[in-house]
């Protein structure tokens, strides 16, 4: 039985990214050995979209109640966010740039949300 889901991000610098994961968005982290952290997230959801030559093979993107106010938070906090807000259908789309030279999106969703693992089981 599937009871959770682990994604990885990619980086030239993993210890800058993971510094920043932990010092900036806050992510609490587990030791699984050698310095390698495991970052707990917070309630997730996943979708499946058709392929596109031009996409990579999985994205990740946070979620948020408001772009405007978590944005200028990151900030303050000496993130780099790109300039351009997109105003897509399904909500208000950012950027963040990773210390290791990645980008993260992170988008306040206007689409129904997911109901939560515990909800959704028997």
């Amino acid at each position: 039985m599937i009871n959770g889901a682990h994604a990885i991000i990619y980086s030239h610098d993993a210890d800058a990214d993971r510094k920043f994961l932990t010092d900036v968005l806050g992510l609490r982290s587990v030791d699984a050995g050698g310095g390698w952290l495991i970052f707990g997230l917070p309630p997730s959801e996943v979708a499946v979209h058709p392929d596109e030559a031009s996409k990579p093979g999985h994205e990740l993107y946070l979620l948020c109640d408001d772009i405007d106010a978590t944005v200028a938070h990151l900030k303050t906090k000496g993130v780099t966010v790109e300039d351009r807000l997109y105003d897509e259908p399904w909500g208000l789309l950012a950027f963040i740039r990773l210390p290791g030279g990645g980008k993260l999106g992170i988008y306040q969703p206007r689409h129904p949300r997911a109901p939560s693992w515990s909800a959704s089981k028997p």
